[in-house]
């Protein structure tokens, strides 16, 4: 299989203080900002830091997801759909600003394909 780009997201709760120490102490220079998360070129990949959505406050942070092995691909549905007919439990989503589909490895880390059109369009050129 072959990706248009790779990435690494880093879901945390300290958001501003993540983006601060990324751009100005590591010296990553920034592909594209939302309201809770900001894209970094890193290397050949981009790191993506993004406001941990999903904590309720009931886990404890060694329970928390912290990163996303991500994909970016021309057909998120596609995929999702060969994943699902593989026994693989998908949550395929579309939003306005694009299409994910996340899953889990074996080993329970979560992975998600996005798709490369809309992502490619949100990079500061």
């Amino acid at each position: 299989m072959e990706f248009d780009r790779t990435g690494i997201i880093l879901y945390t709760s300290e958001y501003k203080k993540c983006v601060e120490f990324y751009r100005n102490i590591i010296g990553l220079t920034k592909m594209f900002e939302t309201e809770n998360l900001t894209c970094f070129k890193f290397g050949g990949s981009y790191l993506m830091v993004e406001l941990a959505d999903e904590y309720r406050g009931t886990e404890t942070e060694s329970d928390r997801i912290k990163t996303c092995l991500r994909m970016n691909v021309p057909n998120v549905k596609e995929l999702a759909d060969k994943l699902t007919e593989k026994n693989v439990e998908v949550d395929y989503q579309e939003h306005s600003w694009g299409t994910i589909a996340k899953f889990f490895d074996p080993d329970g880390n979560l992975c998600a394909f996005r798709d490369s059109d809309t992502f490619e369009k949100q990079i500061i050129k």
